[in-house]
């Protein structure tokens, strides 16, 4: 591999989250009966006229705000004609020669190395229905024709599958905080089509390029890339390359691991796109401008903040801002009092560690402030970190739970009198007179044998005061 470098570029369709469809009146909904959301419009009927939904436009003027791209305050809608059983009109009304967003760019980060993809535009335009295959025969769901897309191009930056997935993150990361979709990849509303070539290195050439559609997984995504790869730089070694890899349009198979010829991959010709005479031209005034640039803080934001004003490590605060509920947890910690270095640990390493199988933060049961009760607990020298990770493991168990209470049921509170602690301290060191005598003349290391005979009578002395309170007593 050594020998070739591989050229990923990458188109991503995200349904954006409006209430009703791009063209007409009818519901976006996930799951719906087949076929109830549909009307005129979006099946496609004679003399059904579309009417461009207007929060489509701003959350696509939001999503160029994001990656600093150029908006284009005129815009047209283009008929793409295709024919497909789920698409009812033999056309799909999309965005050709001029885009809604037009170039601008997303940094991503690989091992440590820091890379500027290019976007080359992000237009608008509608879904297709949904083919159900079922035995011997196929059903048609119309529920998905007609619902918003924005499909974003990247440029052919990305050199391996790594630098692909890193984007296809960061992509998903600025969408969802973004608010525009809610990105969900087993639904569909966040899918990708890779288009994959490989070229001897140190030239500049573009080779054969081959699209792989449909792919809604980011494992799947990655494998799907290295499979391309490895066929296309076989089929160079063995002197196929010119019959084996063609353009064209592949499917990933997630069973076997392999990538198959699905259709040759059509020109920009084939299509036939012309604008749409049924759709004015799209205007962008001022107003409706300034309503989609006002754009909340995005992950790169956050994760400057978090380092610059919370002292987190910027290694933390990559992993709190590559997601937008973990952002929000961890933020909702902060409000509620818990310290920033507590909140980190206690939520990306102790309860994220104990979070298996379906277990996710949104369904755990442990709120933002039942985790940030118990790191504040810790903080106030309540309970130790050790008694915390107990009670942690009986709030996962029981998918939430009172922390106090469970202090309180569990006997885990510490011991924090300074009075009862000297009490103890005084009975250890009586009990030990020869050892203090080695202590005095130079053993140091038998402080820690004293630490452990306190906390041993004590059942749960705040460790820190034990040891404040020995090195004055021992002084």
């Amino acid at each position: 591999m050594s020998a070739f470098e591989t050229i990923i570029g990458l188109e991503v369709h995200v349904q954006l989250n409006t209430k009703t469809k791009i063209f007409c009146s009818c519901a976006t909904s996930f799951g719906d009966e087949p076929n109830k959301n549909v009307c005129p419009v979006c099946m496609g009927l004679p003399g059904a006229l579309p009417v461009l939904n207007q929060e489509v436009v701003k959350k696509a003027i939001s999503f160029g705000t994001a990656i600093n791209a150029q908006i284009n305050q005129n815009s047209i809608f283009a008929r793409k004609n295709y024919f497909y059983p789920d698409l009812p009109k033999a056309y799909q009304i999309s965005q050709f020669e001029i885009p809604i967003v037009g170039r601008g760019n997303i940094e991503i980060e690989v091992n440590d190395k820091k890379k500027i993809i290019g976007v080359t535009r992000a237009h608008m335009e509608e879904d297709a229905g949904k083919n159900i295959h079922e035995n011997d025969f196929s059903k048609v769901d119309l529920n998905r024709a007609c619902t918003p897309l924005l499909e974003i191009v990247s440029e052919p930056d990305m050199r391996s599958s790594d630098e692909a997935i890193a984007y296809l993150k960061k992509l998903h990361s600025i969408v969802r905080f973004l608010g525009i979709s809610d990105a969900n990849m087993q639904e569909g509303s966040f899918r990708c089509d890779a288009n994959v070539s490989i070229r001897p290195k140190g030239e500049d050439k573009f080779y054969t390029r081959v699209e792989i559609k449909n792919l809604n997984s980011f494992k799947f995504i990655q494998k799907a890339i290295e499979y391309e790869v490895e066929r296309q730089r076989d089929a160079w070694e063995s002197g196929k390359y010119d019959s084996e890899v063609v353009q064209e349009t592949r499917l990933f198979d997630t069973i076997k691991g392999v990538t198959r010829s699905m259709r040759g991959k059509e020109e920009a010709a084939d299509y036939r796109y012309f604008p749409d005479p049924d759709l004015l031209p799209v205007f962008i005034d001022e107003s409706l401008m300034q309503e989609g640039r006002n754009i909340p803080e995005m992950p790169d934001e956050k994760r400057e903040r978090y380092v610059k004003t919370l002292g987190i490590k910027e290694s933390d605060a990559g992993v709190l801002t590559g997601d937008l509920d973990m952002a929000l947890y961890f933020e909702g910690m902060i409000e509620e009092g818990a310290s920033a270095k507590g909140a980190v640990t206690w939520l990306t390493t102790e309860l994220l560690g104990r979070l298996k199988g379906e277990n996710t933060l949104q369904n755990c049961g442990i709120s933002y402030q039942v985790l940030a009760t118990l790191v504040r607990r810790i903080d106030e020298g309540k309970i130790s970190g050790k008694s915390a990770k107990d009670i942690l493991d009986v709030l996962v168990e029981q998918k939430g739970g009172d922390v106090d209470s469970l202090i309180d049921s569990m006997g885990l509170a510490q011991v924090n009198d300074d009075g009862v602690i000297l009490e103890i301290i005084d009975s250890v060191l009586a009990s030990n007179q020869d050892k203090v005598e080695e202590y005095k003349s130079g053993k140091d290391k038998l402080f820690g044998f004293f630490v452990g005979q306190v906390m041993k009578n004590s059942k749960g002395a705040n460790p820190a005061r034990v040891n404040e309170l020995l090195k004055q007593k021992l002084g």
